[in-house]
Protein backbone atom coordinates (compact mmCIF):
# COMPACT_ATOMS: atom_id res chain seq x y z
CA UNK A 1 0.00 0.00 0.00
CA UNK A 2 1.77 3.38 -1.25
CA UNK A 3 0.20 6.96 -1.20
CA UNK A 4 1.53 9.58 -3.78
CA UNK A 5 0.58 13.32 -3.64
CA UNK A 6 0.33 15.08 -7.09
CA UNK A 7 0.16 18.84 -8.18
CA UNK A 8 -0.55 18.90 -12.09
CA UNK A 9 -0.10 21.84 -13.70
CA UNK A 10 -0.70 23.47 -16.86
CA UNK A 11 -4.12 23.77 -18.66
CA UNK A 12 -5.50 21.29 -16.81
CA UNK A 13 -8.58 22.38 -15.38
CA UNK A 14 -12.06 22.73 -17.67
CA UNK A 15 -10.48 19.48 -19.39
CA UNK A 16 -12.81 17.14 -17.66
CA UNK A 17 -9.76 16.01 -15.49
CA UNK A 18 -10.64 15.50 -12.60
CA UNK A 19 -13.65 13.38 -13.49
CA UNK A 20 -11.77 11.45 -15.63
CA UNK A 21 -9.14 10.48 -12.89
CA UNK A 22 -12.16 9.37 -10.76
CA UNK A 23 -13.11 7.05 -13.24
CA UNK A 24 -9.94 5.41 -13.72
CA UNK A 25 -9.36 5.65 -10.07
CA UNK A 26 -12.36 3.40 -9.72
CA UNK A 27 -11.48 1.05 -12.24
CA UNK A 28 -8.27 0.64 -10.74
CA UNK A 29 -9.25 0.42 -7.16
CA UNK A 30 -6.93 3.42 -6.27
CA UNK A 31 -8.71 5.26 -3.10
CA UNK A 32 -8.05 9.55 -2.71
CA UNK A 33 -9.39 12.42 -3.98
CA UNK A 34 -8.60 15.55 -6.79
CA UNK A 35 -9.19 18.74 -6.58
CA UNK A 36 -8.79 22.20 -8.29
CA UNK A 37 -6.84 24.39 -7.08
CA UNK A 38 -7.31 28.19 -7.13
CA UNK A 39 -4.43 28.81 -8.93
CA UNK A 40 -5.18 26.62 -11.79
CA UNK A 41 -3.74 23.28 -11.23
CA UNK A 42 -4.88 20.44 -10.29
CA UNK A 43 -4.30 18.20 -6.86
CA UNK A 44 -5.00 14.69 -6.23
CA UNK A 45 -4.03 11.97 -3.82
CA UNK A 46 -3.90 8.45 -4.86
CA UNK A 47 -3.49 5.89 -2.41
CA UNK A 48 -3.63 1.83 -3.24
CA UNK A 49 -1.59 -0.76 -4.51
CA UNK A 50 1.69 0.08 -5.87
CA UNK A 51 1.04 -0.12 -8.92
CA UNK A 52 -1.94 0.98 -9.59
CA UNK A 53 -1.01 4.02 -7.62
CA UNK A 54 1.75 4.28 -10.14
CA UNK A 55 -0.74 3.72 -13.32
CA UNK A 56 -2.96 7.07 -11.83
CA UNK A 57 0.51 9.13 -11.53
CA UNK A 58 1.24 8.29 -14.90
CA UNK A 59 -2.14 8.93 -16.40
CA UNK A 60 -1.35 12.43 -14.67
CA UNK A 61 1.75 13.23 -16.18
CA UNK A 62 -0.63 12.99 -19.57
CA UNK A 63 -4.21 14.03 -18.38
CA UNK A 64 -7.26 13.49 -20.74
CA UNK A 65 -7.79 14.80 -24.40
CA UNK A 66 -7.70 18.69 -23.85
CA UNK A 67 -5.63 18.73 -21.43
CA UNK A 68 -2.06 20.20 -21.93
CA UNK A 69 0.26 19.36 -18.81
CA UNK A 70 3.14 21.14 -18.04
CA UNK A 71 4.66 19.67 -14.69
CA UNK A 72 3.87 17.27 -12.52
CA UNK A 73 5.29 16.97 -8.82
CA UNK A 74 4.49 14.12 -6.92
CA UNK A 75 5.22 13.21 -2.86
CA UNK A 76 5.06 10.30 -1.33
CA UNK A 77 2.63 10.53 2.05
CA UNK A 78 2.11 7.73 4.45
CA UNK A 79 -0.54 5.57 3.55
CA UNK A 80 -3.98 6.71 5.43
CA UNK A 81 -6.50 3.18 4.76
CA UNK A 82 -8.67 5.66 2.34
CA UNK A 83 -11.62 3.66 0.97
CA UNK A 84 -13.53 5.15 -2.44
CA UNK A 85 -11.68 8.38 -4.46
CA UNK A 86 -14.25 11.63 -4.28
CA UNK A 87 -14.16 15.01 -6.25
CA UNK A 88 -13.52 18.21 -4.10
Amino acid sequence: MVRKRVNVHGRVQGVFFRDTTRRIADSRGVAGWIRNNPDGSVEAVFEGDADAVDEMVRFAREGPRGAAVERVDVTDEEPENATGFRIS
